[in-house]
């Protein structure tokens, strides 16, 4: 075994007066949140970058034990190692440890105590200027028989920090001028929320659509305040989904933002013939979805609109996905066909559509992005699940947007990332004149503010076009 594979002390009688061991390490912003979360220690000197700017040293700091429990490493594992026992530390702070610091653990015995086996230790901790940042002193008592152990490998930790990513989709439209949206029928706490967190972020200039009596009773009861913001009185859901296309169609709001109302009551004034706000384009729902396990956002359609679509309709479903990619900044997407194979079965409708999809976009048919399928969804997102299984693809394994067969295999994949993989989900019917927030009643505050945030940079890329 090499040095790095087992764990080996050193007993009282192999340590010296004037014996060291050293230990050197870089803070990481994980290793701060790490820290917090395992000891409950939210001060916000540590965790709050807005408040830490006002602080005396303006930045995030590390814990202060951050530092001392790099001591306790040293002491437990290297010197003297496995079967020491922690017996009194003493530790004086000198200055702040910032993220990118690297800091290196020196401990020197200074004295031995043979009737007990203590030995006390002088401890410094010292940034990569050389300045010291921790030093004090550390008692334990010694082991007297020698251990050497197998290292222990640790589990890899993840971190699901739905607020930064949260943060991070609001960003994307950072100072852009909000835009005026028609909120159809908020008259629950969720829907209402949403607007008024939209709203607060300087993402939309909400224009409520509904019941002005019930919008107000949960305003009051949710402790919103709706001075100055418009509400537009409808009788109930059906009338609220009317006048706030009419709206759109008037030019008083560049977007719709769906309510505590059913799915169809709002898409099928949307489509209606004469008085809705169709395109050329077939309409269809893109979930943008920020996966922490996966390196860039995923993009997944059709997962909300089209139940079983046809090659023809899948033709805009892949073109409406690809613009919004490129307005979220994503140049030349990379869409993956998903299909349950990667080789095409004639019995299998969708390989077939893939396969024909492909070729459309190597005759222009569908522009903007790179296209490959049938593929897995294995071979879409994985690397090396691609190369196991031979496919050359400049898709597989790094795909933007994921296009499903059907309706029900897209909600039950976006629900599946949401609810078991943590991932944060914004999304964005695609297709028509203005952008939609079509949203689940169950999804957070957040996730509709998020899908603001996509509909801000939607209509900003239109004005851009018309300009």
């Amino acid at each position: 075994m090499t040095r790095t594979d087992y764990i080996e002390n050193l007993t009282y009688d192999e340590i010296q007066v004037g014996d060291s061991a050293t230990l050197t390490r870089t803070l990481k912003p994980e290793d701060i949140q790490l820290f917090a979360v395992m000891s409950g220690d939210v001060n916000p000197a540590h965790v709050d970058p807005e408040y830490a700017k006002s602080s005396m040293f303006h930045e995030v700091i590390a814990h202060g034990m951050w530092g001392g429990a790099l001591i306790s490493t040293v002491l437990g594992t290297q010197f003297p190692g496995p079967g020491t026992i922690y017996v009194d530390q003493t530790l004086h702070f000198s200055r702040p440890v910032g993220v990118g610091d690297t800091i290196t653990v020196t401990l020197t015995a200074k004295r031995k105590f043979d009737h007990n086996r203590h030995i006390v230790f002088d401890c410094s901790c010292t940034n990569q200027d050389g300045q010291k940042v921790i030093r004090g002193t550390a008692e334990v008592l010694a082991p007297t028989e020698k251990i050497k152990r197998t290292r222990i490998e640790l589990p890899g930790v993840t971190l699901f920090d739905r607020a930064a990513r949260y943060q991070s989709l609001l960003a994307r439209a950072k100072g852009m001028e909000s835009i005026p949206m028609a909120v159809v029928h908020p008259c629950d706490a969720e829907s209402l929320g949403g607007a008024m967190t939209a709203l607060k972020a300087d993402l939309i200039v909400p224009i409520l659509v509904g019941p002005a009596a019930r919008i107000r009773a949960v305003a009051d009861e949710q402790g919103y305040d709706l001075g100055g913001i418009e509400i537009v009185d409808a009788p109930h859901s059906h009338a609220a989904a009317a006048r706030a296309v009419a709206l759109v169609r008037a030019g008083r709001a560049e977007g719709l933002m769906k309510g505590s109302l059913h799915t169809d009551e709002l898409m099928g004034e949307v489509v209606a013939a004469g008085s809705g706000l169709r395109t050329e384009r077939r309409i269809s729902h893109v979930f943008l979805a920020d996966v922490q396990t996966y390196p860039r956002p995923l993009l997944i359609t059709d997962a909300a609109i089209n139940i079983d679509p046809t090659l023809t309709e899948k033709v805009d479903i892949v073109q409406n996905a690809i613009d919004l990619a490129q307005v979220l900044g994503i140049a030349e997407p990379k869409v993956a066909i998903l299909a349950a194979v990667e080789v095409v079965n004639p019995a299998m409708r969708a390989t077939t559509d893939a396969a024909a999809l492909c070729k459309m976009a190597d005759r222009r048919q569908i522009t903007g992005g790179v296209l490959d399928g049938p593929l897995a969804f294995d071979n879409a997102v994985s690397l090396v699940a691609a190369k196991t299984k031979g496919i050359l693809s400049a898709v597989a394994g790094r795909a933007d947007i994921l296009v499903v067969p059907d309706l029900e295999s897209g909600n039950m994949l976006a629900k599946q990332l949401e609810y078991l993989a943590g991932a944060l989900l914004a999304g964005l019917v695609a297709g028509a004149s203005v952008p939609i927030v079509l949203t689940s009643r169950a999804d957070s505050v957040e996730s509709r503010a998020a899908s603001c945030a996509i509909a801000v940079l939607t209509a900003h890329a239109k004005r851009k076009r018309a300009a």
